[in-house]
């Protein structure tokens, strides 16, 4: 269906529509929102875009957004380097930061298992994940996928494959919402997770 307004209003708004979560009526409203705003105030809303796009990378390590080389985490002595968290997106981890409870660090993959969409294993950071663990400092990986359909099985492969590292894996425990996405937990319910998280498999020597 064509768009009401015409020109540049229904492109704005159409191109507002595009992002994730901002329904028709919603880019309607910030697309009005900006049409009213100062002059200053929209342009410091592109400068942040722009700033975005030209000096934000991810990290060579865990695949966490930065503006260096490694992030912060990555780059912090006092994480504890024995214990990866293995998340799908970026954002997952500001979800589990606010926690408090989690020292480790992460490994992001970037997205998670679902043949219907076309992504299979290849097609996220699995393989470095692997390399990571070959170095034998990581001695545990606890794997936070969304509870959702494409987070178990992206929690279930990795887990089949991770059987024949010697590594200790675990899974965060129930309490999380069945069909959620892990960045709208609150941070006691990923917290108690992350306290009782299960375990899957322990290395072949521990048994």
């Amino acid at each position: 269906m064509a768009g009401v307004y015409d020109g540049a209003v229904q492109a704005l708004i159409d191109e507002l529509g595009r992002l994730p979560g901002i329904g028709p009526k919603s880019a309607q409203r910030i697309a009005f929102h900006l049409l009213e705003a100062d002059d200053d105030e929209v342009q410091a809303l592109v400068d942040a875009l722009q700033a975005v796009k030209a000096r934000v990378r991810f990290c060579e390590v865990c695949g966490n957004v930065t503006e260096e080389d490694l992030c912060r985490i990555c780059s912090d002595p006092r994480r504890v380097a024995s214990t990866i968290c293995v998340v799908e997106e970026a954002k997952d981890i500001v979800a589990i930061e606010r926690s408090r409870e989690y020292r480790g660090k992460y490994h992001v993959l970037g997205g998670a298992i679902d043949p219907i969409g076309g992504v299979g294993p290849a097609d996220l950071r699995i393989r470095e994940l692997y390399a990571r663990l070959q170095t034998g400092e990581v001695t545990e990986v606890i794997l936070a996928m969304d509870p959702n359909v494409e987070g178990e099985a992206t929690a279930t492969y990795l887990s089949m494959n991770l059987v024949h590292m010697n590594v200790v894996v675990s899974r965060l425990a129930s309490g999380l919402p069945v069909g959620g996405d892990l960045e709208y937990v609150d941070e006691v319910t990923i917290s108690r997770a992350l306290e009782g998280r299960q375990r899957i498999h322990t290395p072949a020597e521990q048994l």
